[in-house]
């Protein structure tokens, strides 16, 4: 093997540019870090034409992809191009050249991670993938290094940083839905069309990549139930604020034995929550273990350099690594067996917001409502809106989500509209 490493990107939009930036940037303390000089022979795009705003000199820009897989001198291939199908027909390819991969494919590894890890691991070669999850963040190396020894029982964080913006604003400045997603939208923290985003998906891709790497096991994003932040009101973070709690679009997958349960929805957390002051753009995971107890990662979850870092943390991995045998990053042996819990198992405090119409006995027709499914009722606000209607404000006690879910049946009978519901994170002491 030779003193140099040459690189073929796949890709030159944000996150491109900036490995491309940093592979050239950093290049003198990656040498000193590595023992090798590590360069960018080709980028592939698909305008060669475009104009750029990463220096380009001495690469060669292409618009066949063919030159870097195809290329027996490239030893490193980084994907970034985006996509499912096309992107994972080239990563095939090039580890089926015996060329190492890194790639910041989200959508990609969450579908199709455990196969293409296992592929890797066929041909001898490396699939590292540290940017799909929570930008520059290096949550999967935590729980694939520093947490190897322990049993990680628990992992949910803030994986969004457009919902994240959204929601921020929404609560500190008083916005609309609408108002934050378009500034989000100006600010490039959002997509022309964000409803991978905004509608939960991007967050479960990262759940079950969370949960394959801290359970060991080989779950599915169907697994996942997802629900978005589209129907969240203004009032809901204002009532929230009072009863002291913030609103989080929050990633969470649990374990009890084999049984676990994977989830992305807009959470309700108590303002001492460690994720409660995780703000804007922002993204941070919190993790239980057996033995660590309670950690949280923090940072950045987005743009051109903090992706960036996280794609040329994993090349420089890979070519530490590349003399030694080594499996790539979260691959299994053989998956842990696991069972979903049902709705009867998942359990949670909830917050609930209706209309009711301003009559006698209406009160304890709701509250019967509640005793027919033996759960207990925590706080009740009552805010009048007219003559003809009040507003009410539930937080349950715990409660399974089967229960909540037959209360709100029976509710639909008796409320005027019920407005909105959302989990409880269960409250604990923080520090």
């Amino acid at each position: 093997m030779s003193n140099v490493v040459h690189v073929g990107v796949l890709g030159l939009g944000t996150v491109g540019s900036g490995v491309v930036h940093i592979l050239e940037d950093h290049k003198e303390k990656i040498s000193l870090d590595t023992g090798y000089e590590v360069k960018v022979k080709a980028v592939a795009v698909r305008d060669v034409e475009k104009e750029r705003d990463v220096s380009i000199d001495g690469i060669m820009i292409t618009n066949d992809a063919d030159e870097i897989l195809e290329d027996p001198n490239i030893d490193i291939v980084v994907e970034v191009m985006g996509g499912i199908q096309e992107a994972k027909q080239a990563i095939i390819r090039a580890l089926c050249n015996k060329k190492h991969v890194v790639t910041a494919n989200k959508d990609l590894m969450a579908v199709y991670g455990n196969e293409l890890l296992k592929l890797a691991n066929a041909n001898g070669c490396q699939l590292y993938y540290e940017a799909s999850v929570a930008g520059g963040i290096p949550i999967l190396r935590g729980l694939v290094d520093g947490l190897a020894s322990d049993h990680i029982e628990k992992i949910m964080g803030i994986v969004n940083g457009t919902t994240n913006y959204i929601l921020t604003k929404m609560s500190q400045n008083g916005w609309s839905y609408e108002q934050a997603l378009q500034e989000a939208q100006k600010l490039g923290f959002a997509e022309s069309d964000s409803s991978a985003d905004v509608d939960g998906l991007d967050a479960a891709r990262k759940v079950a990549i969370l949960a394959n790497l801290g359970f060991s096991m080989n779950v599915s994003l169907d697994d996942v139930h997802v629900r978005g932040i589209r129907n969240v009101e203004k009032k809901d973070l204002e009532m929230a604020g009072k009863l002291g709690f913030t609103m989080k679009l929050v990633g969470k997958a649990e374990k009890q034995g084999s049984a676990i349960n994977l989830s992305v929805a807009p959470t309700l957390l108590p303002s001492q929550h460690p994720l409660s002051s995780v703000n804007n753009e922002f993204n941070a995971v919190y993790v239980h273990g057996h033995a660590v107890g309670e950690v949280m990662f923090y940072g950045p979850g987005a743009g051109k350099l903090p992706t960036g870092s996280a794609v040329v943390s994993d090349i420089i991995s890979i070519v530490k690594n590349m003399n030694q045998i080594v499996k790539s990053q979260g691959v299994l042996k053989e998956s842990v067996p696991y069972t979903l819990k049902g709705d009867e198992e998942v359990v949670s405090k909830y917050f609930l917001r209706i209309l009711l119409r301003d009559e006698p006995g209406m009160f304890r027709k709701i509250t019967e409502c509640f005793v027919n499914e033996s759960i207990s009722l925590e706080e009740i606000v009552q805010l009048p809106l007219n003559q003809e209607l009040a507003e009410i404000v539930i937080v349950t006690h715990q409660t399974s989500k089967y229960q909540f879910e037959k209360v709100l049946t029976l509710l639909e009978n008796v409320a005027n509209e019920i407005k909105s519901y959302y989990a409880i994170e269960e409250e604990k002491q923080y520090v």
